[in-house]
């Protein structure tokens, strides 16, 4: 594994409890295939069986489920530094579908090579497993989020998780961070229309909370941001785990 991937995985691993020089000396010997894709790119779709785990390196990503008709939901927006597809390495099958928003820089860790580490540090399985049962966490934010929010308060919510992300995988300035996420695919992950969606980003910017410009997001007032979101930061774990 190369220097700027073990950095990523590990970074994010260092949020539980910093591994160990042999489970980092495990972590480098995993033989992987990095690839840079462009955006719109399908990593894994839906009824794939992947033989390997995707660890997204630079750029945006997004978990997402297509309808019969073709209609898209995005179930979450994955950054760098995270793992997606982790539950492939157990349930074979895709379910959902994985999916670059931007270009993007991935490399892949075969199942069997990963299964031989997590044999070799069953530390190591512990964590990675952690990572999966947070991606569930906030599936279930974001139903939530969804089915009991109005407008305004669901893409404040998409909004401030970001920035809290960006910022614990180090990737943020204060609350300014990379933001490559379209309208279109924030109405994809809020369920409302594109129409809606816009005019919801006109009152955030008018009314102070937001800028966002040049694919940068600046939260110009935090408190304010958070209360209309309702926004609590438990739901990602970002504290370490107690034994």
């Amino acid at each position: 594994m190369a220097d700027t991937e073990v950095v990523r995985l590990a970074r994010r691993l260092a949020r539980l409890r910093a591994p160990s020089t042999a489970e980092r000396e495990g972590l480098a010997r995993l033989p992987l295939s990095v690839s840079e894709v462009p955006a719109g790119y399908h990593v894994a779709r839906q009824g794939d069986r992947p033989k390997h785990a995707c660890l997204v390196v630079e750029g945006f990503a997004a978990m997402q489920k297509i309808t019969a008709d073709g209609r898209r939901q995005i179930l979450s927006f994955c950054i760098p530094g995270d793992v997606p597809d982790l539950q492939s390495f157990h349930l074979g099958v895709m379910d959902c579908g994985l999916a670059t928003l931007t270009r993007a820089v991935l490399a892949f860790i075969p199942h069997a090579a990963l299964r031989e580490t997590i044999h070799q540090f069953p530390g190591l399985g512990e964590m990675l497993w952690h990572l999966t049962l947070v991606d569930a966490s906030i599936y279930r934010e974001w139903i939530a989020n969804i089915g009991q929010r109005e407008a305004r308060a669901r893409v404040a919510c998409i909004l401030c998780e970001i920035m809290v992300r960006m910022q614990a995988a180090g990737l943020a300035d204060g609350h300014r961070c990379y933001f490559p996420i379209t309208q279109v695919e924030l109405a994809d992950a809020t369920g409302i229309s594109v129409v809606h969606m816009n005019r919801t980003m006109q009152f955030l910017r008018q009314a102070g909370y937001v800028s966002l410009a040049d694919d940068v997001l600046t939260v110009l007032d935090w408190p304010r941001l958070s209360a209309l979101a309702t926004f609590d930061p438990t739901y990602l774990h970002l504290e370490p785990a107690g034994d």
